[in-house]
């Protein structure tokens, strides 16, 4: 919640990237499990986002940060 304050984002702008994004990167070296970055854009089609993720046991996705992708993390 504090990373999308931080960027001025909402959970709509979250729910609109995780269910148009796509998957762009799995790391696997994570001891706690494999996280998954899906990328998109707000809800807005203006603002590119990053989500890191993994996902539960019970399938579901876990979020563990969201940002306003800029053209150094590009």
């Amino acid at each position: 919640m504090e990373e999308m304050a931080e960027d001025d984002l909402d959970i709509l702008d979250i729910e609109h990237t995780i269910l148009n994004g796509q998957i762009t990167r799995i790391e696997k070296g994570d001891p706690r499990g494999t996280k998954y970055v899906v990328e998109g854009f707000a809800i807005d089609e203006q603002i590119p986002i990053g989500i890191v993720g993994r996902f539960t046991t019970t399938g579901r996705y876990l979020i563990i940060t969201v940002y306003e992708i800029t053209d150094s993390e590009e």
